[in-house]
């Protein structure tokens, strides 16, 4: 039987002294934040490991290991495994064989502090930055909300009697401090720590779950998965995910590549301090991502195993919180000790990703919009601006989370679509091909949103909303794919004749 009183006293213990380090790195940070790009890039000085554990925790946050892993692991067994291998690969190895040392040179020779600065200079349009701010700023927050609610499945577990909301906003909070405090160093700092404690967490976690009781090893959790998925008619363990393969193949694609478009995470590439530290940030965040990944849905996929087949009340959301209660939650210390750290390791990338986040939509008003709005504007203020803004943004997507919002993988879905599919295309082939002209960069940069909102509008009003918010994984991918072809094909129809 499951102690709640024992679990809540030695993870109310174990946030306590977690909150107490996040704010005294950001205390101790803040000297290296008097500047917009200190605040920004921790003036371009971080290091190999500091980068790539920022990567990392960036790419993993509560989403994944709630949402993600919950609903793939639970539709189709071992081969949800495929999404962490390939987020590894693609999202993280190929991302930064191709785009680190480009991204960094070329946002040091233009000067640009973030994506929309890029895009004005590369391709000397203002226009485009405003959009692409706005881009950001829109569809950021509830991409953020969606790490609010992963991060509050798992605590509403562990506290049945507290308020989610309640929750929700102590994450707020103390997000707030460290990053309004420190910015960009503040956040590396903490995303080391944070990485550490997932690194830590995922490998007990792993050896713990697979030794189980309920588990019985590799051979037996792999029984199981077939019997239960004989009762379903599903198989559970198709290396390619059986019937349901393409929605696996879907997640995949569009979890994998996302990656290359997204602002919070090419803006690690900025700020690293030299070529030769590329090298190992990428060995190094890689073997991150891997273990991180595979592990999160390694878990996902025994939910069935410890949930007994039965779907928990709440769906998918709740099936990795319910499987580690189960496992955990007994009244041995040990266990309950690690039950702890994994509500550690989930906050950790929560917070993680929600300051990559907060960090690139604050600069998206501070840094590109407001200056073209009124050129005038005094720029001693632009610190104290973009710190207002962070708080506003932390306070917005706290307040679209406590909605009524069900499924967290869709918000997560169709925000990660629709900026992936505005940038990946543009920034890729703006930073790897001179020839990439105007017309071609604003033909990718309209893919995300044109492609993604025709998509939703098409199924809205021939189905339903909701049957479109399912889809949001199909028309994410499908505004990336767009995007990467239109921008050089444009791009050749309208280059001009030497």
């Amino acid at each position: 039987m499951t102690d709640l009183g024992h679990v809540q006293l030695v993870t109310g213990v174990a946030l306590v002294l977690f909150a107490a380090l996040m704010v005294a790195i950001g205390i101790y940070s803040t000297k290296r934040a008097t500047s917009m790009e200190g605040f920004l890039l921790g003036g371009r000085k971080i290091g190999p490991f500091l980068t790539a554990f920022s990567y990392g925790t960036s790419y993993f946050s509560a989403v994944i290991f709630i949402g993600y892993a919950g609903q793939n692991g639970w539709n189709v067994g071992f081969s949800g495994m495929w999404i962490g291998v390939f987020n590894a690969l693609i999202g993280c190895l190929l991302s930064w064989l191709l785009l680190a040392k480009r991204t960094r040179n070329m946002t040091h020779e233009l000067g640009a502090k973030t994506m929309p600065e890029f895009f004005e200079k590369r391709f000397g349009s203002t226009a485009m930055k405003i959009y692409a701010a706005l881009v950001i700023f829109v569809f950021l927050v509830p991409y953020s909300a969606a790490v609010y609610k992963g991060l509050g499945s798992m605590f509403n577990v562990i506290f049945p009697g507290a308020d989610v909301w309640v929750i929700m906003l102590v994450i707020a909070v103390l997000s707030s401090i460290y990053l309004v405090l420190g910015g960009y160093v503040a956040s590396s700092r903490t995303d080391f720590v944070q990485g550490l404690i997932m690194i830590f967490g995922v490998v007990c976690m792993i050896v713990i779950l697979i030794n189980h009781d309920m588990v019985g090893g590799i051979s037996g959790a792999a029984a199981k998965l077939r019997e239960f998925g004989q009762q379903e008619g599903l198989d559970l363990l198709d290396p390619f995910g059986g019937s349901r393969w393409k929605g696996l193949l879907f997640n995949i694609l569009l979890t994998s590549f996302g990656t290359l478009g997204l602002p919070q995470m090419v803006s690690k590439y900025y700020a690293i301090k030299d070529e030769r530290s590329i090298k190992t940030a990428t060995v190094v965040a890689t073997a991150f991502c891997l273990l991180i990944g595979v592990g999160a849905y390694f878990t996902g996929s025994l939910g069935r195993i410890f949930l007994n087949n039965q779907l928990p009340e709440g769906g998918y959301d709740y099936v990795v919180p319910n499987t580690l209660l189960t496992a955990l939650g007994d009244t041995n210390l040990f266990t309950t000790i690690i039950l702890a750290v994994m509500l550690l390791l989930l906050l950790s990338a929560s917070m993680s990703t929600l300051s990559a986040i907060v960090l690139s939509s604050s600069s998206a008003i501070s840094v590109d919009l407001l200056p073209v709005i009124k050129p005038d504007y005094d720029k001693k203020k632009q610190m104290v601006l973009t710190r207002a803004l962070c708080l506003l943004f932390i306070l917005l997507s706290f307040l679209f989370a406590i909605g009524n919002i069900s499924i967290i993988v869709n918000i997560m879905s169709f925000s990660w679509g629709v900026v992936a599919g505005c940038f990946i295309g543009p920034f890729i082939w703006g930073l790897c091909a001179k020839w990439i002209t105007k017309a071609g960069a604003w033909c990718g940069l309209l893919s995300g949103t044109v492609v993604v909102g025709a998509l939703t509008l098409y199924t809205t009003l021939t189905n339903s909303f909701t049957a479109a918010i399912g889809n949001a994984a199909i028309y994410g991918v499908s505004a990336m794919a767009v995007s990467i072809v239109i921008t050089p094909l444009v791009s050749l129809l309208t280059k001009k004749k030497a």
